[in-house]
């Protein structure tokens, strides 16, 4: 296994922290990307420093705010003067909501839109000339079970914005092949402890909207961590996601699983989505273009 130079998004905590640590710790060169690294997240760059001191491990920090396209084209800049190259993308920033569908504002829901779709457009945009150029590299799209899976109730926004997200990455996928680069959708489900999604979920801006549910839906916002948190096994391990990103990384070229799911709470995700990729991979091929979803060697030009 040859060791790859990987970025990260939104890897200040949760899923995206443990990845960083996790790649790092299987011999990768691993750039976990932040807001404020200077401010906020100050404390979480001395907790990556730290980490990689101890472990003696190649785990570096860089500014990344995947809201804003200077930041992004400034990261992969300072990323590729300092390492060389982008081997892997890791599109794992995101923002959780907590609130009724009505409540959340238009410009609320384009935010969420904007975390969690536009800032992985900004990415891929940034490192894939790179990549295309060299016929080579990964791009692992860190998505959602309530895509094909269970989606309760008072998460709407986010539920929609992950969609889109999978969408997007399937429609990358063949679009990119032919380049010799990799896609992978690890699909986490529904992780209640290990990570901050519900702590800093966004709430409704509309509050006298919001307040209007709880005539017949009051206490609905609290149940449902509450019922997911019940779903979730007592073994269920957060560190899986990061560990089956591992495996994604280090997996042969033209052999990493277009998706994976992680899901301890068994919404039915993965049943669906593994109907929904049979009848992709079907419709490729009955219109004549079942190359695509295969990733091209170099000696294939």
């Amino acid at each position: 296994m040859s060791a790859h130079v990987i970025l990260i998004t939104g890897a200040s905590s949760g899923f995206g922290a443990l990845t960083a640590r996790a790649l790092a710790d299987a011999g990768h060169t691993v750039y976990a990307g932040m807001r404020h690294t200077a401010g906020r997240n100050a404390p979480a760059v001395a907790e990556a420093r730290a980490y990689a001191a101890e472990h003696e491990v190649d785990l570096r920090t860089v500014d990344l705010d995947v809201s804003r396209q200077e930041s992004v084209d400034a990261a992969v800049a300072s990323v590729t003067e300092e390492a060389g190259r982008v081997d892997v993308v890791v599109h794992n920033a995101g923002h959780m909501v907590l609130g009724p569908a009505e409540s959340f504002t238009p410009e609320q829901l384009a935010e969420i839109y904007d975390t969690n779709v536009l800032s992985t457009q900004r990415l891929n945009r940034a490192v894939l000339p790179q990549m295309r150029e060299r016929r080579d590299g990964l791009l692992v799209w860190v998505g959602s079970t309530s895509t094909y899976g269970g989606t309760p109730p008072y998460l709407a926004p986010y539920f929609g914005a992950k969609a889109a997200m999978d969408h997007l990455a399937k429609s990358y996928a063949v679009e990119l092949s032919r380049f010799g680069i990799d896609t992978s959708i690890v699909v986490p489900g529904s992780f209640t402890s290990g990570t901050n999604h519900f702590a800093h979920a966004m709430h409704p801006a509309d509050t006298a909207t919001a307040e209007a549910y709880d005539e017949l839906y009051e206490g609905l916002m609290d149940d449902v961590g509450k019922r997911l948190a019940a779903l979730s096994p007592p073994d269920a391990d957060v560190g899986e996601v990061a560990r089956t990103i591992v495996a994604v990384v280090d997996a042969p070229r033209g052999e990493r699983p277009f998706r994976v799911t992680i899901d301890p709470s068994d919404d039915g995700s993965e049943q669906v989505s593994d109907v929904a990729d049979r009848v992709r991979a079907g419709f490729y091929d009955r219109i004549g273009f079942p190359d695509l979803l295969t990733t091209r060697s170099p000696a294939e030009g």
